[in-house]
């Protein structure tokens, strides 16, 4: 079975969760080859597996080798393992898993792998994932490597997935759309946000750039705004080093746009160290829909997690 096809047949599985990103109407698959809504505007299935229902063009600065940098990190080292399984252990904690099908979408998902591991380390066989993302390079990437999610190139600005069709939305180191997050969302859903806590990529930062605003990450206005449209259910702070290899710490560079405006002196320098240890800091935000939580009376909750 190729990739356009069995990815067609996926779609055509959950085609509920989606709408037209031009008209907001139903949609439909035909012949295993177009996503078509009820006025015709249509979408065609690519080769690689995805649909781009993007309704004009755009440009993105992140490139092929990005993304595969991006992959390497996170699915060939154990950079990221911690916040996976924290987010996977918020899903379980917060969400109904016993849903069939339990819907998770995860926007600006680049390339994919933040989904796919998360996706594994639930290990619900009823849970499927919808990647979205505005980079082709992307998304055809993320169809090439995990053909058992849903991959989607789209603007969540103008978004193709259709109301109250989704459990989880996840949004990792990536701009947010409340307003298309509550729309989205079931009534008891989740959206699970990670960000940047200040000494996030330390080592990286203290390499790259002299006392400057990309030596600190500042998220006190990101976390506000995330308190303004949903009600908190939980807060973790994850905070430890992992060593990285040569490979790894080239990759590393690769994967961040810290490295597009610093010196390639200082880059050299950085990657050609035999290994490193490097700081994740980052805090997991979950919440859920103020409307519900009022109804369910839901409670604040906070953890911190330093490895």
């Amino acid at each position: 079975m190729t990739k356009k096809i069995k990815s067609a047949e996926l779609v055509s599985e959950f085609v509920a969760v989606f709408r037209c990103p031009l008209c907001k109407s139903s949609m439909r698959v035909v012949d295993l080859k177009s996503l078509i809504c009820s006025k015709n505007h249509t979408f065609d299935f690519t080769k690689q597996g995805y649909v781009n229902l993007m309704t004009r063009s755009s440009t993105s600065h992140y490139k092929k080798e990005l993304f595969e940098a991006r992959r390497k990190i996170i699915m060939e080292s154990d950079l990221y393992t911690f916040v996976h399984e924290a987010i996977a252990r918020s899903i379980k904690e917060y969400m109904d898993v016993s849903f069939k099908p339990l819907m998770v979408a995860d926007v600006g998902c680049g390339e994919g792998s933040h989904l796919q591991r998360i996706l594994d380390e639930c290990k619900v066989s009823a849970m499927t994932g919808i990647g979205l993302d505005i980079s082709k390079e992307g998304i055809a990437m993320a169809a090439k490597r995990y053909e058992n999610q849903i991959w989607l190139v789209g603007d969540l600005a103008t978004s193709p997935l259709a109301d109250q069709s989704f459990h989880v939305i996840l949004n990792i180191l990536s701009p947010a759309n409340y307003k298309e997050f509550k729309r989205i969302l079931v009534e008891d859903g989740l959206v699970i946000k990670v960000i940047p806590r200040p000494h996030y990529l330390k080592e990286l930062r203290d390499e790259l750039f002299d006392h400057n605003e990309k030596k600190v990450y500042k998220n006190d206005q990101t976390v506000s705004l995330f308190k303004k449209h949903l009600h908190l259910l939980d807060v973790q702070h994850l905070c430890y080093t992992k060593n990285l290899n040569k490979a790894d710490l080239k990759h590393l560079v690769q994967m961040t746009p810290l490295a597009w405006s610093a010196d390639k002196g200082r880059i050299d320098a950085f990657i050609n160290r035999d290994s490193a240890e490097i700081m994740v800091d980052l805090e997991i935000l979950v919440g859920v829909k103020k409307t519900f939580a009022t109804r369910m009376g839901a409670a604040n909750h906070g953890k911190s997690i330093v490895k």
